[in-house]
């Protein structure tokens, strides 16, 4: 599994955890809005196992967990047996994926080898391609939902809003697809990275009133408001 960041230390980013980010190289989707684009074009530093091991070895007393970001994670086949390396050290695993693929999820989950998991759910059916830049198979994001759903562990799903791409329809539209489970709006936020320039993010009055006019759906959570 090629890494390609690790932030020693976060308490955002595993609710009530305090806990590493260990970012991995590569992806199968081509996001516009990605701030991590180093990371997708395999243009990060590779940062060698064995010291993100010594490191979690190092910290295992003071860290409560490990978040597994990317990039996208599941496109590695070693990333089950990295897990299973990391949960020697008695730290819960956070697991950030986009979903797209259900049979390394199901096998993870199956064998409870995380402890949380938030996926994103990038925008509705019609829409996904212009969000990722790739043709897929939208079965497998509804494959994702359903093992998450009915696992035994915490989990969020998430979407990332855009201006002109996601609007109060979409995301009732997302709602029908993940039923009761919370459904976190994080802001596109813009980077230097970002590939497409004329992405824009909603303002902080834009957000609320979106919010506001989400209020009969309490499973919906606006961050970064």
């Amino acid at each position: 599994m090629k890494i390609g960041g690790l932030n020693k230390l976060t308490t955002q980013d595993f609710p009530e955890h305090l806990a590493c980010i260990i970012f991995t190289k590569g992806c199968n989707f081509n996001c516009s809005y990605c701030y991590n684009r180093d990371l997708v074009d395999n243009k990060a530093e590779t940062i060698d196992e064995d010291y993100v091991m010594a490191y979690l070895y190092k910290r295992r007393k003071i860290l409560d967990g490990v978040v597994i970001s990317g990039g996208e994670p599941t496109i590695w086949d070693d990333l089950i047996p990295f897990i299973k390396k990391v949960k020697e050290f008695k730290l819960d695993i956070k697991l950030d994926t986009n979903g797209y693929n259900p049979t390394m999820l199901k096998e993870i989950l199956d064998n409870n080898l995380v402890d949380y998991i938030a996926m994103d759910i990038k925008a509705i059916p019609d829409k996904y391609m212009k969000v990722i830049n790739k043709k897929i198979d939208f079965n497998k994001i509804l494959e994702s939902i359903d093992l998450i759903k009915k696992s035994n562990i915490k989990y969020e799903f998430r979407t990332t809003i855009m201006k002109g791409v996601h609007d109060k329809k979409d995301i009732i539209k997302i709602l029908k697809l993940i039923g009761d489970s919370k459904l976190y709006l994080q802001n596109f936020q813009y980077t230097d990275v970002v590939k497409d320039k004329n992405i824009k993010s909603f303002s902080r009055d834009e957000l609320l009133k979106l919010k506001e006019e989400l209020k009969e759906y309490p499973n919906v959570i606006v961050r970064y408001v």
